[in-house]
C-alpha cells in the first residue's frame, strides 16, 4: 500500500472537515488496488478510542451503514464509530472475493487472499493510523454476509460483532458456524436478519437460527430478525438500524424498561447493576465511558424505592469523581445520612452541597430546605 498518498488525502478531507472519503488501496495480498471508503467522526480526536466497523459491499450498505451510525451516536445509542468500506460491485469483484467450494464450503484461493488483506492489511493499517477500540463490527450480505463468518474459524474472532443480511451460507456453513461458537470464549454478537424470500426458499437458514437459539452462552449474544414482507433486494435497508440497536443496548442510557425490568426486580444491591453495566461496557470497547446522568438518576430512584441505602452511599461517592464540582455526591451522601440516621453528619453534608455548582433536577433550594428542616427538627 502507499500511505504517503492515503494520509496526504484524508489530511485534505479532515482540513475541509470532511467526514466521508473514498480511497485507493493498494493491497500486497491481492496484487490489486482496492476502492475502499472511510467514515469519520466529524470531532475525531485522539484522546478518544473508536469501534471499528467494515463493512462489505460497500456500494449497497456504506452510506445505510454511516447514516445508521451517526444518527445512533448522535442519540447516544452506540460510541463514535470509525467506518470502512470495501466496494466489491465493479466486475462482480464480489463474487471473486467471496467464493467458495460448492463440495466442502471452504473460501476459494482469492477468497483467502481476500480475508487476508481485510486482516493483515487494511484493519491493521486503521489501527495503526487511528486511535481504534478493541471492538470490530464486520456487516456483509448475501455472499458477503457468509464470507464473514470465515472470521470466527480463526484462534480468537477478528470481530466481536456479525451482522449478516440475508446471507448465501456455504455448505455446513449452518453446522459450523454454531459449533464453533459454542467453543469460543470471546464475547461475540450476531445478528441475522432474512427477508420473505430467503426465509421460503432457503433450507440452511432455519437450521443455523434453531442452533442458536438453542445455544444457552452468557458470552453469546445471538439477535434473528425476519422481515418477511421485505423481498431480497430492500432487506438491505431494513436490518441495520436494529442491529446497531440490539448490538450497543448496554451503551445506551438505562430505559424505563430496562429499570422496572431489570433494576428493580433484581435481588442484587442497585449499585451493583450500573457497576455491571460500565464494567462490561469497559470491557468490549476499551474506554471507560462517563457515567451518565440519566443512569444516575435511575440507581438513585432504583435504591430509594428498593429502601438500599448502602447503593445510594456509593452511588454519592461515585458521583463526586465523576461530578466533582457538582452539588450530586454531597447531595447523595447527605440522603444517605438522613436514611442511617445521622443527622449531623447530614446536615454537615447538605451544606457543602449548598455550596457546589447545581445540577440537572437539584438546585441549592432544595439542599436548603434539607439543610432548614435538620435544623427544626434536632434543634440545631
Amino acid at each position: 500500500m502507499k500511505p504517503t498518498l492515503v494520509l496526504f488525502v484524508l489530511f485534505l478531507c479532515f482540513g475541509a472537515k470532511a467526514q466521508v472519503t473514498q480511497e485507493i488501496f493498494e493491497s500486497f495480498k491481492l496484487q490489486e488496488r482496492r476502492d475502499v471508503s472511510y467514515y469519520f467522526p466529524e470531532d475525531y480526536t485522539k484522546e478518544k478510542k473508536y469501534p471499528l466497523i467494515i463493512v462489505l459491499d460497500a456500494d449497497y450498505l456504506f452510506d445505510n451503514v454511516v447514516a445508521n451510525a451517526k444518527f445512533y451516536s448522535t442519540f447516544h445509542g452506540m460510541p463514535q464509530a470509525i467506518i470502512a468500506g470495501i466496494h466489491q460491485s465493479k466486475n462482480q469483484l464480489r463474487l471473486e472475493d467471496c467464493a467458495f467450494d460448492e463440495s466442502t464450503g471452504l473460501p476459494s484461493e482469492k477468497a483467502k487472499l481476500f480475508f487476508e488483506f481485510l486482516g493483515m492489511e487494511l484493519i491493521p493499517y486503521l489501527e495503526t493510523s487511528y486511535n481504534t477500540a478493541p471492538f470490530k463490527m464486520i456487516v456483509g450480505y448475501d455472499i458477503t454476509a457468509n464470507f464473514a463468518n470465515y472470521y470466527l474459524f480463526k484462534e480468537e474472532s477478528l470481530f466481536n460483532s456479525y451482522v449478516a443480511i440475508s446471507p448465501t451460507l456455504a455448505p455446513e456453513m449452518e453446522t459450523r458456524v454454531p459449533a464453533r461458537l459454542t467453543a469460543m470464549q470471546k464475547t461475540i454478537f450476531y445478528h441475522l436478519i432474512t427477508d420473505g424470500e430467503l426465509s421460503k426458499n432457503d433450507n440452511q437458514i432455519p437450521v443455523l437460527n434453531t442452533a442458536l437459539k438453542a445455544m444457552d452462552k452468557e458470552n453469546l449474544r445471538y439477535f434473528y430478525d425476519n422481515y418477511s414482507n421485505a423481498d431480497h433486494i430492500s432487506v438491505a435497508t431494513y436490518g441495520i438500524g436494529k442491529a446497531f440497536d440490539n448490538v450497543f443496548t448496554m451503551f445506551k442510557p438505562i430505559s424505563p424498561t430496562e429499570y422496572k425490568t431489570q433494576i428493580l426486580t433484581s435481588e442484587e444491591p442497585v449499585f451493583d447493576y450500573l457497576t455491571n453495566k460500565y464494567d462490561m461496557i469497559e470491557k468490549l470497547f476499551g474506554f471507560r465511558k462517563t457515567v451518565g446522568l440519566n443512569d444516575i438518576m435511575a440507581i438513585y430512584a432504583g435504591s430509594r424505592k428498593k429502601e438500599d441505602v448502602e447503593s445510594l452511599k456509593s452511588l454519592a461517592d461515585l458521583c463526586k469523581k465523576e461530578y466533582p464540582s457538582t452539588m450530586l455526591g454531597f447531595y447523595f451522601e447527605g440522603e444517605y445520612y438522613e436514611q442511617i440516621g445521622e443527622p449531623k453528619k447530614a446536615l454537615r453534608t447538605f451544606e457543602k452541597a449548598f455550596g457546589m455548582e447545581e445540577i440537572d433536577f437539584l438546585t441549592k433550594d432544595m439542599a436548603l430546605e434539607k439543610i432548614d428542616a435538620l435544623k427544626a427538627d434536632f434543634g440545631y
